[in-house]
């Protein structure tokens, strides 16, 4: 273990807590403590994602265990959210989002230990790096929803309406996850084909040479009479 691996090992053990939070009636109320708990943490938890890749490889510590635990804590990570959102703030975050998000999550992964299997890598995207960033914004945007559906500043000369934050970051993240997903098989496709075509080239197919003595040699025609040499 190493500190790259104790980041990552964290950010899995704050899964557990963010649910907690949100479901705990120790939070019960309107005072928005708990969605300003919840968003800390899930925050805090997104910012850890790119620390130990970070760390990982400016010291040179890349280890097997760190590459099965940090797309596991990713995928625990954002499963927990859209799961419990789906009952926390079900008016933003239906169940059918969820599913896209989860399964676009589940296909990628798929096709990354295909391609693992086949010898090369599919390598993170702009896109998906995208739809990292408007995750953790529609996480964000959905459970302070939640607690405030409008933020008033400046003595009510200005309004933010934070429901129309958080459903219009909801679409925007369904769209750049369907793109990405989109992309991320085109990739991983064109991969395939390009290993397909190199496996359907023929060999080259050489004839050993004739023996000296009462054999052939593999140009002759049927029936064509031979003479040793």
């Amino acid at each position: 273990m190493n500190l790259p691996n104790y980041i990552t090992m964290a950010r899995i053990f704050t899964v557990p807590v963010f649910i907690w939070i949100l479901s705990s009636s120790l939070f019960h109320g309107t005072d928005g403590r708990r969605e300003i708990i919840a968003s800390a943490l899930f925050i805090a938890a997104s910012i850890s994602d790119g620390i130990d890749g970070y760390l990982a490889r400016r010291r040179g510590q890349i280890t097997t265990l760190g590459m099965l635990l940090d797309p596991l804590a990713d995928k625990l990570l954002v499963t927990a959210a859209f799961v419990a959102l789906v009952q926390f703030n079900p008016q933003v975050v239906p169940a059918w989002i969820a599913v896209i998000v989860i399964g676009r999550e589940f296909l990628v992964s798929g096709l990354r230990a295909i391609a693992a299997s086949e010898g090369f890598t599919i390598e993170a995207s702009d896109l998906g790096k995208l739809k990292m960033v408007v995750q953790i914004v529609t996480v964000v945007a959905a459970i302070l929803d939640h607690g405030w559906k409008e933020w008033v500043f400046f003595g009510g000369r200005f309004v933010l309406s934070v429901h129309l934050v958080a459903v219009m970051a909801v679409w925007f993240m369904v769209a750049v996850s369907l793109i990405s997903a989109v992309d991320y098989f085109a990739a991983f496709w064109s991969k395939i084909d390009k290993s397909s075509a190199r496996r359907r080239k023929r060999r080259p197919f050489v004839l050993s040479r004739p023996k000296k003595f009462g054999v052939a040699p593999a140009d002759a025609l049927p029936g064509q009479p031979q003479q040793d040499k």
